[in-house]
């Protein structure tokens, strides 16, 4: 493990580790907001009932489970010791307090995007993979009606389209960067990386802002 070690010890080491787990990510967020598509189905919720029971009874999704926390702690951790060291090493900060005329917003604020993510992450498993997989604090609901009462309240809704806002611009720029990253930024590809990464990030963070909207919505009209 001593290789390991000197690796996270360096930058270059802490970027690709921020890469890498930035992907794995990206992956998993891209089979949740498909599978919790299911909430749409006109069935009362049985369809994602179902789903979400044979996710949490699957063998290899239980050990994906750990890697997923793993890799969430990591992207985090290494993300914060990259942004305090950029920001020790630069104690002249942006002369004259101003942005580098070559920076994106994203880029800048990668540091904060991603806390109020971890926040909202935080919240979202306590509100439902520790009552639904812990504690079995369900109540007699089930996770459909969990869900769809946490999207009842107007603060918690607004919460999480805020939340999923900031993941798709993380996601845009991160994506794109973790490539570069690995040093696959050939010119023959990079613009389709780009595109791609884009794409990606529209899809995952209207994906599940539009959960919210839509059962908030059902809520005020019925």
């Amino acid at each position: 493990m001593n290789w390991f070690a000197r690796t996270f010890n360096y930058s270059i080491g802490r970027k690709i580790i921020m890469a890498l787990t930035g992907l794995f990510l990206v992956f998993f967020l891209i089979e949740h907001v498909f599978g919790n598509l299911l909430l749409f189905a006109n069935d009362g919720g049985a369809a994602f009932n179902e789903y979400s029971h044979d996710m949490s009874h699957n063998t290899i999704i239980r050990i994906v489970e750990y890697l997923l926390f793993a890799g969430i702690i990591f992207h985090f951790v290494d993300g914060f010791i990259l942004w305090s060291k950029n920001r020790s090493a630069r104690p002249i900060r942006y002369q004259m307090s101003k942005p580098h005329e070559k920076t994106k917003w994203t880029s800048r604020n990668m540091i904060w995007s991603g806390s109020v993510i971890l926040i909202f992450l935080v919240i979202h498993l306590k509100s439902f993979f520790v009552p639904y997989r812990i504690t079995d604090g369900m109540d007699g609901k089930t996770l459909f009606e969990i869900t769809r009462d946490a999207f009842a309240n107007p603060y918690y809704s607004a919460f999480y389209v805020f939340a999923m806002i900031l993941l798709g611009l993380h996601l845009n720029h991160g994506f794109s960067s973790a490539f570069q990253t690995l040093g696959l930024r050939h010119p023959n590809f990079y613009s389709g990386i780009k595109i791609l990464g884009v794409i990606l990030s529209l899809v995952i963070s209207l994906g599940f802002a539009s959960m919210p909207i839509y059962f908030y919505l059902q809520t005020i009209m019925n």
